[in-house]
This record gives C-alpha cells, sequence and structure tokens, in this order.
C-alpha cells in the first residue's frame, strides 16, 4: 500500500493521538508499505509552528525531514508538475496545503490518510 500522509494524520501518528484510526495505524506501521510526508506537510508545519497555531510542535517543526526519516516513512517532494497541477486544480478549495496533497496524490496515484473529506471532491481516495 502507498499512503500519503495529510498533515494532520502525520501529527496524530507522532503525538499517539487517539484520533487516528487503528486501522490507519496499523497501516502506517506495517512492513512493505511506503508511507509518504509530503513537503507541502513540512511546509505546513514549520508554518503553522512559526504562527504559533501548532505550540506543541518544535520538535517536529525544527526538522520535519529527520522526523519522517526517522519514522521510517518516505518524502515527498514538491516538483514542478505538482505546483502547476495545484495551480489548476479547480474548486473552492483554497487552502494552498491542501492543493499541494490533492495534486500529489492524484499525480503520484496514491491515496491520502485524512480524516478530511474534502479530498474525496477531487476523486483522491481516502484512507481512513
Amino acid at each position: 500500500m502507498r499512503l500519503l500522509l495529510d498533515t494532520h494524520t502525520f501529527l496524530w501518528w507522532l503525538d499517539g493521538d487517539r484520533r487516528l484510526p487503528p486501522r490507519v495505524r496499523r497501516q502506517m506501521a506495517a512492513n512493505g508499505n511506503t508511507i509518504y510526508v509530503s513537503a507541502a506537510s513540512a511546509w505546513e508545519i514549520a508554518t503553522k509552528f512559526r504562527l504559533g497555531k501548532l505550540p506543541g510542535a518544535e520538535a517536529v517543526a525544527r526538522d520535519v525531514g529527520l522526523t519522517v526519516a526517522n519514522q521510517g516513512f518516505s518524502e515527498l517532494d514538491i516538483t514542478v508538475r505538482h505546483a502547476e497541477h495545484a495551480g489548476r486544480l479547480a474548486g473552492t478549495h483554497r487552502d494552498p496545503f491542501d492543493r499541494m496533497l490533492i495534486a500529489q496524490a492524484q499525480l503520484e496515484r496514491v491515496s491520502i490518510a485524512s480524516g478530511d473529506e474534502v479530498f474525496e471532491e477531487y476523486g483522491i481516495p481516502l484512507f481512513w
């Protein structure tokens, strides 16, 4: 299974948050699965930490890449192709981080592990 984590999913995993469904936790921990954390999530975490919206995420915000690697997850870089696709997406959803995740999921053909149903509006399979 190939899963792209929504930012909240990644943070909940790190915190052991009970809002993360057990089936998602199992797949994130399973050997043989490829779990992606987007550069967009690193951008979102760093931005929201700087703005005071994620005060408990200092260690993660300091080095998202190291945290991703320590979890055995894979980084998903933002390419020009991803950026163009995100910029051209139809619809009224304005969150730039979500739009990038949508573009990446569509182009890379991966499901998103998220509790946010907005992804389904763009034809992205949710795993939750």
